[in-house]
């Protein structure tokens, strides 16, 4: 599609600053609070001044929360929208000196006309998807918010010989855990309700090393493998894909992976390899001969959180389950 005008916006909790350019001109600012009803009031505004929304490319960097009115009016409107990694742009950029909001929301406009053709517009979520990313925030808070209160009990109680410091906050864990079974229990009635996702569930947790959290996150940041369809670029995403660092004959590093990536779902990743490890005697081998050959431990972890991600991909890519049919050649 052949944009014509590009829109950055710069997005905080209470207001977006907004840089409209025609070509790479600059012809409009504007400050506006950060909601549907002034998202709405500033088309209007723009179709008014001769800006057209529908030869429009919107781009803003992806900063969770904060964007949802954006992509509310978006979806609403059928507006062409760009999420972009906050540090490409910043990385594209070059040297720069000083920032505000207003220059931010003019770098990312220029950003969005000089790598237009390389856009990659949001497409509208399902119903089921948005409430399954919700339960799934709110789950990983729960998460974190019990961890937290036992940790500073238990550090608290080291120190002490009569009192149980955390015994003060037995009904608020009991409450939150209380809170975090409900959440549970929603997401999973989400899952079964929709047969598209209940088909995926059924086919990424039948790879073994694979549990119901790690296929959610996958299911979830793949957007139900339609945003990421090849598994290197998934291991890319995963922080699990090894670079190489040369320059020359005087540096050689060693391949190693980037901390450029989703830091969280590598973390998962990671227990799902030593499930695997553990319970799948074909991966079990496999790490006991790298193991033999001299091979450091995590690069073994590595490479078997590699084939967990190629069986998934192959497994969503044809459609079937998992079979689990090894046997030894050598035996």
């Amino acid at each position: 599609m052949k944009f014509n005008w590009f829109i950055g916006i710069d997005v905080s909790k209470k207001t977006l600053d907004i840089t409209v350019l025609k070509d790479s001109n600059k012809v409009l600012f504007k400050q506006i609070e950060n909601n549907v009803k002034s998202l709405k009031s500033l088309l209007k505004e723009l179709k008014t001044t001769g800006v057209s929304v529908e030869e429009s490319l919107f781009c803003m960097e992806h900063t969770g929360v904060y964007c949802t009115p954006v992509i509310e009016i978006a979806e609403k409107f059928s507006l062409s929208l760009w999420l972009e990694n906050a540090t490409q742009i910043k990385l594209s950029v070059g040297l720069q000196r000083g920032k505000n909001d207003r220059i931010d929301s003019a770098r990312i406009a220029e950003y969005a006309f000089r790598n237009q053709d390389k856009a990659i517009l949001r497409k509208p979520e399902r119903a089921a998807m948005k409430k399954l990313k919700e339960l799934n925030l709110a789950r990983t808070r729960l998460i974190q918010t019990i961890k937290s209160i036992q940790t500073l009990g238990k550090e608290k109680d080291c120190y002490k010989s009569k009192s149980s410091f955390s015994s003060y906050f037995k009904q608020s864990i009991k409450a939150l855990k209380e809170d975090l079974k409900r959440v549970e229990i929603e997401a999973q009635k989400t899952i079964k309700s929709d047969e598209r996702l209940m088909e995926l569930f059924n086919i990424v947790g039948s790879v073994k090393g694979i549990g119901p959290v790690v296929a959610l996150h996958i299911i979830l940041t793949t957007n139900e493998f339609k945003d990421i369809t090849n598994p290197k670029k998934y291991a890319c995403y995963s922080g699990v894909a090894p670079f190489e660092y040369c320059s020359g004959t005087s540096i050689k590093g060693r391949p190693r992976v980037s901390r450029k990536a989703n830091m969280q779902m590598k973390s998962l990743l990671h227990m799902a390899a030593l499930v695997a490890i553990k319970s799948n005697k074909e991966i079990t081998e496999f790490y006991e001969r790298k193991l033999k050959q001299g091979k450091a431990k995590m690069n073994i972890i590595n490479a078997v959180r590699n084939k967990l991600i190629h069986r998934v991909f192959a497994c969503v890519r044809d459609n079937r389950k998992y079979e689990n049919i090894y046997t030894n050649s050598l035996a």
